[in-house]
């Protein structure tokens, strides 16, 4: 008879009926010593300590530095000469690596760094300047073009195109300016008055309009940014009206207050500014003189200031300054250098509305009362124009003069 032990007793008992126990495999019963969230772990930060240890230490100079690959394209005519018969066979007594050939003379070369990604190895390569590297003046065709009705001997030549100059004693702020001597002897009679309007040239269409309905003695200031400034100047000269060029200066608040490119700052030395003053000059010809736009930092600066009215006077321009510089030193030096100035008495649409305009106007007939002259100016708003319009047709029935600037400017040396 089979004898039953205890245990087999005990798994009878917990095993459903129908079925006998089957014992699982020893080794399905085995866990392992780690989860698998820490085997993956574990297996990153051999990853990461590789790569640190390749950082560290790696034998690489150039580790992290950038490259370029540069690619020299030899000179066709050398390459053929090169590949002649006599020169094919290499000379047992020749170098690995010949000497690059000196550059023939009036040639220019710069040397390029040529730096060998798998190795590291570095090589100096002289190579010849080409055209592109070097800036073209400025050729005749990209500059302004000749305007008409101009005195070509009052001109020269720059990189930037045509600027003014004395020619045989003529300056251009005499043979520009409007009017005539009757005018200008009348003026010295009896109190005058001269009306600037700045900020033309952009905007064909109002620039147009302050021409054909302002009375031609009122001056015209131009900026030098338009697409075709010269055509409106032309035209506006055309009609008698005297022409200023606006010269954008710094203000205080350069550059979130910025009056356009090539603008004159403080901050750049007399050279640089002496080169954007001059592309400035080659807009457009026909002008009698500059005018600041802005430049309540730039005026009060002698050190800034002092080389543009040397070029005024050596160029034969005369200078007006717009007021709106509380310390400018432009007067004073105008003066020393002789020359022709005017600054503005007021500016009649500060507050543009018909009436504030109608009482400046107002305040400079008591002005020219008063002193013989009086200068004002004004910007091109459709309002302002329409109320200057109105002005100008009553003002010399109260016994003032309206006159062109160079004629106030005139009247102002005599006074």
């Amino acid at each position: 008879m089979t004898q039953t032990t205890t245990e087999d007793a005990t798994d009878d008992l917990s095993t459903p009926l129908g079925q006998h126990l089957k014992r699982k495999p020893a080794w399905l019963s085995y866990r392992l010593p780690f989860t698998l969230p820490q085997a993956l772990a574990v297996l990153l930060g051999l990853v990461l300590l590789a790569f640190a240890g390749y950082a560290i230490f790696n034998d690489d100079p150039l580790g992290g530095e950038p490259m370029a690959r540069i690619v020299l394209k030899p000179d066709a005519a050398k390459i053929a000469d090169n590949t002649s018969p006599e020169k094919t066979a290499p000379s047992a007594m020749a170098p690995a690596v010949s000497p690059a050939p000196k550059p023939p003379l009036g040639v220019e070369q710069k040397t390029v760094t040529i730096i060998d990604g798998s190795s590291g190895a570095r090589r100096d390569v002289s190579v010849p300047t080409s055209d592109a590297d070097t800036p073209a003046p400025a050729s005749a065709s990209s500059a302004p073009p000749i305007m008409a009705n101009v005195n070509q001997q009052l001109l020269e030549s720059t990189r930037y195109g045509m600027v003014p100059v004395v020619a045989a004693g003529l300056k251009p702020s005499q043979a520009y300016a409007a009017g005539n001597d009757a005018l200008r002897a009348k003026a010295a009679t009896m109190p005058a008055i001269a009306i600037v309007v700045s900020g033309l040239g952009i905007g064909a269409a109002k620039t147009t309009d302050a021409i054909m309905k302002l009375p031609p003695a009122v001056t015209l200031a131009f900026t030098p940014y338009g697409s075709d400034p010269g055509k409106l100047v032309e035209r506006a000269r055309s009609l008698g009206h005297e022409i200023l060029l606006q010269i954008p200066l710094e203000p205080f608040d350069y550059p979130d207050n910025d009056p356009g490119p090539q603008t004159l700052l403080t901050t750049l030395t007399p050279e640089q500014n002496q080169d954007r003053l001059l592309w400035l000059l080659s807009r457009f010809q026909g002008y009698v003189g500059l005018s600041n736009f802005m430049g309540a930092r730039f005026m009060p600066n002698e050190a800034s200031m002092q080389p543009v009215m040397r070029e005024a006077a050596k160029r034969g321009l005369a200078v007006f300054d717009d007021g709106t510089a509380a310390r400018s030193l432009a007067g004073q030096l105008a003066l020393a250098q002789a020359v022709p100035f005017a600054r503005a008495d007021a500016t009649i649409d500060v507050v543009p509305n018909a009436g504030e305009i109608d009482r400046a106007l107002a305040q400079l007939e008591a002005t020219a009362r008063q002193r013989g002259f009086a200068v004002g100016v004004a910007s091109a708003l459709p309002l302002s124009i329409e109320r200057l319009n109105a002005w100008a047709k009553a003002v010399e029935g109260r016994g003032i003069l309206l006159v062109p600037l160079t004629t106030a400017m005139t009247k102002s040396k005599s006074s």
